[in-house]
């Protein structure tokens, strides 16, 4: 049992202002100089980076279906060590679910797990009394839900507000805060610059968590909220340790480096994939590809997460040093695991802009977007599984690859062709793996970077640009 005060913010729907409110409620308790921690329910990295901007400690994903239910809670209370308040903000709707299970995956069904109390931001732009039904439904609909008050957002004026106060006084619903229609502005960076405004040190991403916190201060009753999130009960679990996962580390004479891609506040993927490699045995050092010319020295293997952005094309592409050392790494037989753009940037060129020529392959970007879980098993033994392994990750692209597999496919699921490519030791998927919910994985790259490098095998066909 772990002591963590906490709460969920939810809402009916999407377009409430949770996202905002989330990061104002960290920003203006950080700035009372109380500790705080930011998780995002579901896969976006892109709002944990932000949840973890404003908390000053990574963002993390708390994702039923990627790293398993039984892990939520562990991973909050390790995310969480040392915190005075843990803020969990949901996905979509509170009980919505992408899969069609929200008995399982619905942010009420994690709050339920977490047995946290749940905060509902409730835009009534366009409503009155009849806000006490909505909320009133919402609270009745699961008994095992706990919904301690609400957040109004959009509120037009005092009168407004008053009326809104007296139909949920009725309830016996407590309302920790009104925000009026200007409070919480459209500040934050451009969602198609993903990540790197938040983890590259951005002045406007820094203002905006700063305009979003003082909005939220000024509005919002933090010590009644905090009083809710220190009456949760103990988490009935123990704190997430990498170590522990891991079991016995490959324990080299001599750690080797692992270039993970990011910067400096942070990476490409989910920080507990720093966390296993760490405890694997690996001196983790962080690669900007944006930035960075050439591979921290005695890197021997280079790990792109997937929430690096497509839009970032253009500087991959001139960052041609880079582009050169990564292709050396991968001739040369060292790991190199890519996920989402990471794949992109192996390729030979994406859109007519030239890349890294690890793989044989020609990415081209399109208007639609691929998004969604996906069940998959892998189709030949790499450093990431071995042959026939099964796992669930999650995929969101607009860019495609021709071919969009290579002679040894990283993934298959059904009802969709193979994809991704295996090669000496690269393993490249646009599927992004959380390896929290697979911490072999960390085990078998760390293996795989102080052995001998991989043989060189036909290059025919093999997915990979011949040397």
């Amino acid at each position: 049992m772990t002591v963590v005060p906490r709460l969920v913010l939810s809402a009916p729907s999407s377009g409430h202002g949770k996202n905002a409110l989330a990061i104002g409620l960290l920003a203006a308790l950080a700035d009372r100089d109380l500790t705080v921690a930011g998780f995002k329910i579901g896969p976006d990295p892109v709002d944990a980076a932000y949840l973890g901007l404003a908390a000053g400690r990574p963002g993390r994903v708390l994702d039923p279906r990627l790293v398993g239910a039984d892990r939520l809670a562990p991973l909050l209370a390790h995310g969480a060590a040392g915190a005075g308040l843990a803020v969990v903000q949901g996905s979509m709707g509170l009980y919505d679910s992408v899969s069609g299970r929200p008995e399982h995956d619905s942010t009420a069904a994690v709050a339920t797990a977490l047995r946290s109390p749940v905060v509902l931001a409730v835009d009534v732009a366009a409503m009155g009394q009849s806000v006490a039904a909505l909320v009133h439904g919402f609270r009745s609909y699961d008994d095992q839900l706990w919904l301690g008050g609400v957040i109004l957002t959009r509120v037009a004026s005092s009168r407004h507000e008053a009326m809104l106060r007296e139909a949920l006084d009725d309830l016996g619903v407590p309302v920790y805060g009104a925000l009026r229609r200007q409070d919480l502005p459209a500040v934050l960076p451009s969602r198609g610059h993903g990540v790197v405004p938040a983890i590259g040190g951005s002045a406007e991403a820094g203002r905006a968590v700063r305009r979003l916190g003082e909005a939220v201060a000024a509005t919002v009753d933090l010590d009644r909220l905090l009083g809710l999130a220190r009456s949760a009960p103990p988490l009935p679990a123990t704190a997430w340790s990498p170590g522990d996962e891991l079991g016995d580390p490959v324990a080299p004479a001599e750690p080797p480096v692992v270039a993970l891609a990011g910067a400096a506040g942070g990476s490409y993927s989910p920080p507990e994939t720093a966390e296993l490699l760490a405890a694997a045995g690996a001196e983790v050092v962080t690669l900007d590809p944006l930035r960075d010319e050439a591979l921290p020295p005695g890197t021997r293997a280079l790990v792109v997460g997937g929430a690096l952005p497509e839009t970032y094309a253009e500087q991959l592409s001139a960052n041609r040093r880079l582009c050169i050392a990564v292709a050396e790494l991968a001739r040369t037989g060292r790991p190199v695991v890519a996920e989402g753009t990471g794949l992109l940037w192996l390729a030979r060129e994406l859109d007519g802009l030239p890349m890294c020529g690890v793989l044989d392959a020609v990415g081209t970007s399109r208007d639609g977007l691929v998004i969604g879980y996906r069940e998959a098993t892998a189709r030949a033994g790499s450093v990431v599984a071995a042959e026939g392994s099964v796992v669930v990750g999650h995929k969101q692209h607009r860019a495609v690859l021709d071919p969009r597999a290579g002679r040894r496919p990283a993934w298959s699921w059904e009802g969709g062709t193979p994809e991704g490519f295996v090669w000496r030791n690269v393993h490249a998927s646009q599927l992004a793996v959380h390896w929290a919910g697979y911490p072999g994985i960390a085990t078998r790259l760390v293996a795989a970077a102080v052995a001998d490098p991989a043989p060189d095998p036909a290059e025919t066909g093999s997915g990979g640009v011949p040397a």
